[in-house]
Parts: structure tokens; sequence; C-alpha cells
């Protein structure tokens, strides 16, 4: 296969109109995706675009007049913190950009349906929430009973950033793998593929080759193409390098800004890969080679010594409480796995895990990026963490994780989540408000509300959080079995949730009960004895702060 120039490959093989996948994976963005913005800024392409997960780049195609519809299962920013993006919102609201909001194993699924040829696929999720209105998706009766079903999903070309390819054209994906490589083999015409190098043989690695030669339409060497995103690389010959997250803070920023300006310098001035590694600086490149070293949080954790002094903020005692809840629920069901959300939810489950298995319990924390047994490192909240993979002993993509270790038989897994809203029933929404801002979509909660063993929500208790009705379910509250806040916890109690459990403190239990009741939007009933939970403990704040020493999520 002749190898082509980032130009000259995108301009060979995109095409106004198209349905185009960026492939995420572990890496979460390609050079292909860049160069794709560069070459139809402005030009009023008319693109779909599918990609599992935005974040803050994902705007570029938004400003640049370039997209129509969105196939995808969260609009948002992820670093510094997971928040909505004013691009989307205006776009979404507006009706400049169509959306289409999934799950992450569901958007996996459709492209595998598309990948195996098949006019559509079963899923366990969806039931029970607002995307099971979408016209992809369907109940139908079977002889085996009532089934969920989903439309393949078929994009024209994928952009994917591997490790390496060989000179044929077959390309290396290191897991973990996130929605896999389904869309590879779905694209109706193939992939262009950028990777870090490209090499005269994969003798001894054909195993780790996920896309064949003959779907692949152009290869281009691109080192360092992930960037902002990194790129996870074992015993193959390309060098691993981690996230930048203060790019990615400063695309976050920007949108908030002059976002004009910002694409100008960093996607339509550099008009070769070259030239934008040239801007980013070898110093900068150097360093995020040194971010997948699993002790690399050192630096970090010296750079931001815990506070251990700073009283406890309400995040912060919501947290806490919440760890204790999921370490309860271990117990209660026997945990295999805990899966949690991000922000808050992940701190307390990582708190909550490691107590467990102080105790001697065997329960393993799992994501949804394709990551079973991994073990959080101090002074890094976020639950993609690069310098955790080597060390994590099962790396797969997120059909393993959320279709398998989530709701399968030989595994029970509690879920620990957070929304912005939470209504009676336990359903969630991260979503939109009706009437009001888009927010960021599901990601893979609704995968995990629809079929966790059990699931525990951490949230603040305050009135715009705690309402009556949520105006849209991204989750179900079927298996919601207990909702933690700062002012207490309602814990399922024959089939409805219940005050059970308030801080103990100034004023009767009844009042501090009372004070729960007043911030929730419906009436809310108590169980018969109510608990006081034993004050926040110094040791309970310092465990979150050393995952979270910045307090991005905790403050």
């Amino acid at each position: 296969m002749p190898q082509l120039s980032l130009s000259d490959a995108v301009e060979a093989h995109i095409r106004p109109g198209d349905a185009v996948q960026v492939l995420c994976g572990h890496s979460r963005w390609t050079a292909a995706a860049r160069e794709m913005a560069r070459q139809f800024w402005e030009t009023d392409a008319g693109f779909t675009l599918i990609m599992v997960s935005l974040s803050s780049l994902g705007a570029l195609f938004f400003r640049g007049a370039m997209v129509r519809k969105v196939v995808t299962t969260y609009s948002g920013d992820t670093f510094p913190t997971f928040t909505p993006n004013p691009v989307f919102q205006k776009a979404y609201a507006s009706g400049a950009v169509e959306v289409e909001h999934w799950s992450i194993l569901t958007f996996t699924q459709r492209l595998e349906a598309a990948a195996r040829g098949l006019p559509a696929v079963v899923t366990g999720s969806l039931e029970g929430s607002s995307m099971a209105e979408n016209s992809a998706f369907a109940m139908a009766e079977s002889p085996f009973g009532p089934v969920g079903l989903l439309a393949p999903l078929i994009p024209d070309v994928t952009l994917v950033h591997g490790a390496v390819a060989d000179a044929a054209g077959n390309v290396v994906l290191s897991e973990p793998l996130l929605e896999g490589a389904w869309g590879a083999w779905a694209a109706r015409r193939g992939v262009i593929a950028t990777v870090e190098k490209v090499v005269e043989s994969l003798d001894g690695i054909g195993h780790r080759t996920k896309i064949p030669a003959h779907r692949v339409l152009a290869v281009v060497e691109a080192p360092f193409g992930a960037h902002p995103g990194g790129l996870y690389a074992p015993g193959l010959p390309a060098r691993s390098y981690g996230e930048d997250i203060s790019f990615w803070t400063e695309a976050r920023a920007a949108t908030r800004g002059d976002f004009n300006a910002w694409a100008r310098h960093w996607v339509l001035e550099p008009t070769t890969h070259e030239g934008y590694l040239d801007r980013l600086g070898n110093d900068r490149l150097e360093w995020l080679g040194g971010r997948t070293d699993p002790l690399s949080w050192r630096a970090d954790a010296e750079a931001h010594p815990v506070d251990e002094d700073e009283p406890a903020s309400a995040w912060e005692c919501a947290a806490a409480f919440g760890a204790r809840e999921v370490l309860a629920e271990i117990h209660a069901v026997d945990a295999d796995a805990v899966l949690a959300g991000a922000g808050v939810a992940n701190l307390a489950a990582w708190v909550a895990v490691a107590r467990a298995a102080e105790g001697g319990h065997r329960v393993k924390l799992t994501a949804e990026l394709g990551m079973w047994g991994y073990t959080p490192t101090p002074a890094d909240p976020y639950i993609f963490n690069h310098r955790v993979f080597p060390g994590t002993p099962m790396l797969a993509d997120a059909s393993t994780v959320l279709g398998m270790v989530v709701g399968g038989p030989g595994t029970r897994t509690v879920a620990c989540l957070g929304a912005a809203q939470i209504d009676q029933e336990g359903n969630l929404n991260s979503t939109t408000i009706p009437g009001g801002p888009f927010l960021v979509g599901s990601g893979g909660a609704n995968d995990v509300a629809s079929r966790a063993a059990a699931c525990v929500v951490v949230s603040l208790a305050r009135p715009e959080r705690l309402v009556g009705r949520v105006g849209y379910v991204t989750s179900p509250g079927r298996r919601v079995t207990r909702i933690v806040t700062d002012r207490g916890v309602l814990r399922r109690d024959d089939g409805v949730l219940r005050i059970a459990a308030v801080p103990s403190g100034a004023g009767s239990v009844a009042e501090r009960v009372r004070a729960l009741a007043d911030v929730c939007g419906w009436e809310v009933e108590t169980v018969r004895q109510v608990e006081e939970l034993a004050p926040v403990t110094h040791d309970e704040v310092v465990a979150l702060r050393r995952y979270d020493p910045e307090r991005l999520f905790l403050a």
C-alpha cells in the first residue's frame, strides 16, 4: 500500500456528506480528525459525525460548520472536569446540529451489527430510558421473550490512530479499546489509519492486528498522532505516551473564549503533521512520553500535596458517605466488581474498593474503557489513566465490560454513579433539562444502570438535583438501591426509596430528616427507624483527597 501524506489521505478519501466515524479507543483522537477539520473548515460539508465521546475537540467540527448530525454517547468536556460544553449546547438547542444519543454499549453494538452484516443485534440496555425512543431501537417479541433490538450503524469512512502498521496496511491497535474496531470493519469504503510507525513486518505480533489491510484506504505515519490523547503500545515497536491534560484543558477554555483563534493556531495554520508537532515542541512531547510510567504519579503528588487541614466540603461529605454505602452494597451482594461513573462517584468507589480489599474481599474495579482489576494511582482522579494500564491484569473493551462484566451471569457488579438529576424512582438524567440546557449524555451510565446487580448514586442534596420526576431518563432507576447525599441517604425499602440515614449533628434526628426531605422534589417517605451516620472522619477525607489533591471534583 503506498503511503500518503496526511493531507492527501484525507483529501482523497473523505467527501462532503459522508458519515465519518472517529474511533476513540483509549486514545480519544487522531491526527486525521484534525486534518479533516482543517480541510473542511467553514465549507458546510454536511458530515454526520459518529464518535463515541466528543470531548472538547469535537467542538471543532461544530465551530467549523462541518457537521449536520452527530451520533454519540457523550457531548461535553472531559478535562479538567466533566462539564457541559457551550458549543454543543448552542448547536443542539438551535437545531443547527441534530444529535442522536446512545449509551456506550448500544453505540458499539450498532457498529458490531454493521460489521457483521446483520439487520439487528440484541441489547439489554435502553429499555425504560428516553433513548428507547430512538428510531434505531425497538422492543420486540421473540420465541424467547421480549428483546431489545438495535439497527446497524454504518460509517462511510472510519478514522483511527494505531500503534503500528505494516507496508501492506495491516493495522495494530492496543487495548483497552472502548468501542473496539467494529467501525473499521463496518465502514462502507474503509479506514484512514494514522500510526506511530510503519514497519516492515508484523511477525510475532499478528495477534495484535485488529484491522486487516483490505479494509484500509490509507496509512499515514504520524508520530504522536493521537495527541492530545495518549497511546499505549506495550511490546510493540512504538513508544507509549500519556494524555496531554493541559492541552485538553486549554481546548476547553478556548470553547468559552476565542475558539477561532485557538483553532487557527492549532488546526488551520499547521498544514502538516510535522508542523503541528513543531508547535508542540520536543520538550512537551518528551514529557508526555514519561506519562505512562506507573510511578509518574509521584511527580504530580509532589506538585500537589494533599491539604489535610481544609474542612470537608459538601462533595467530600457525600463522597465519604458514598464510599460507606458502596462498601455495604459490596458485602450485601458479594460483588465481584465495582464500576464507577466519572467524578465524585468514581472517587467514592475507589475508596470503597480499597477498604473492601483491606478487609479481604476479592472485589475488583472495572471501567467501560475495557479495564478489569485496575488500581488507581494517587494524584490522578481520572478513570482512564494511562499509567495504570501496565499493572492492570485484563485490558479489553466496552463490549467485554458493559456486556459481560455488567449483567453477565457469572459476575456481580455494583455501580456507583452520579447525575445532574435523580428522581423518586431512582431515574437519572445527565442528558438534557427539557426547556433548559443540554448536559452531556449517557456515556456508559445507561448500560450500567440497566444491568448491574445494584446501583449507588452519589449527589448533593439540592432541589435542582433531587426532583420528583426527571424530564429525560438517561438511566432507568429500577436497580438503584441507594441515593447518597451530603445531607443523608435514601435506601430502597420495600421497593421505595426512603430516607434511611442522616448525619449526626445539631438538632434532633427529625429536624435533620426534615432538612433532607425539604430539598426533595416529592413527598419523600422515611424508614421506621432512621439511622444516624457517624461524622465524616479526617482519614476518610484524606483518602479521597489523595486521589484528587487539586480538588477538581471534591471542592
